[in-house]
């Protein structure tokens, strides 16, 4: 296959054979409780210097309450897939737990800009749909997906992407490289115990991000059991042998909706945009991450059970999937 142009992004090593492999020999195939707390999972199964994913975002059924667990936990060396994001990587280099970007999509601001010029984060360039491409061969077990998008854009230079010749049609085709991440969470509505997960309503590449990558560790509004799982399984998007951890956490996605289940708090929104947007982050950590011990603490001190009936109020599913 002749490569006609390539990028010059650092990309993470593109190694199917090794992360088949590693699943073969790290992942609890057997049915096996792996219910813990946030801070037992993250010190668990986030390590400095991973390659770190997450589903959705800060605003849309995101895994808040983990996210903020890392910043909490202080963490380094994490290089983000960020996809369809806002606020989460803008935390996460300001918190000094991540210094590198595979960007997609990110909420822009002063403070990305600030974090480059400072050498305290670098970043790549990609698009929301060749960022799911990456993480879908990686699901796949394969090392490249071809695209016929994102060649010749000002972007392409500073990725990992090659354009080759297709070798049936001899036209330019684009390859992006496979994405396996060390570790991977995502927030769902239901989860049992051993990891079986539903994800109702939009989703984006939940089941994707959990097949590609090497550690997962799920957080659920609701625990519930395996005969209800079992009662129902074509609702199970996320299947129980690609999941590490299971964390129990109600309003895990605060200050963001859950679809069916609460809808999202605009005071919080605004209050965590304003925060990006002026590149400066330590007022809001201070606050809503280092002002407390735990998911539950938060809930309880900083959100209150006011504004947690408030939102929930406001959520209602007037068609298709219901809990």
């Amino acid at each position: 296959m002749r490569i006609l142009e390539e990028g010059k992004g650092e990309y993470l090593k593109v190694d199917p054979d090794s992360y088949r492999a590693y699943v073969r020999d790290h992942k609890p195939h057997e049915m096996v409780s792996k219910l813990m707390s946030e801070k037992e999972a993250v010190e668990k199964l986030v390590h400095d210097g991973d390659y770190f994913a997450y589903d959705c975002n800060y605003f849309q059924r995101g895994p808040a309450s983990l996210i903020r667990e890392i910043i909490r936990q202080r963490k380094k060396n994490l290089w983000l897939c960020g996809k369809f994001t806002y606020v989460a990587c803008a935390m996460l280099v300001e918190a000094g737990c991540a210094d590198r970007i595979d960007i997609g999509f990110i909420g822009f601001g002063p403070w990305i800009a600030r974090a480059v010029r400072e050498n305290r984060c670098k970043i790549y360039e990609y698009s929301n749909a060749i960022m799911t491409l990456r993480l879908k061969a990686g699901a796949m077990g394969l090392p490249f997906l071809p695209a016929r998008s994102f060649g010749g854009t000002d972007g392409f230079p500073h990725s990992g992407c090659k354009i080759v010749e297709d070798p049936y049609s001899k036209q330019p085709v684009l390859l992006a490289p496979a994405l396996n991440p060390d570790v991977a969470i995502i927030h769902v509505h239901q989860a049992d115990e051993y990891g079986n997960a539903r994800v109702f309503g939009t989703g984006i590449t939940h089941q994707e991000c959990a097949l590609a990558s090497k550690r997962v560790i799920v957080s659920a509004e609701e625990i519930v059991s395996t005969d209800e799982i079992r009662r129902d399984p074509g609702r199970t998007s996320i299947p129980h042998f690609a999941v590490d951890a299971v964390v129990h956490a109600p309003f895990g996605a605060y200050p963001g909706t859950v679809q069916g289940y609460y809808a999202s708090d605009p005071e919080g929104v605004v209050e965590a945009m304003g925060a990006m947007f002026r590149g400066d982050f330590k007022a809001y950590l201070e606050k809503h991450v280092y002002s407390v011990n735990s998911h539950e603490e938060y809930l309880a001190k900083v959100v209150g059970t006011k504004k947690m009936a408030e939102i929930r109020r406001r959520e209602t599913i007037k068609e298709g999937y219901g809990a």
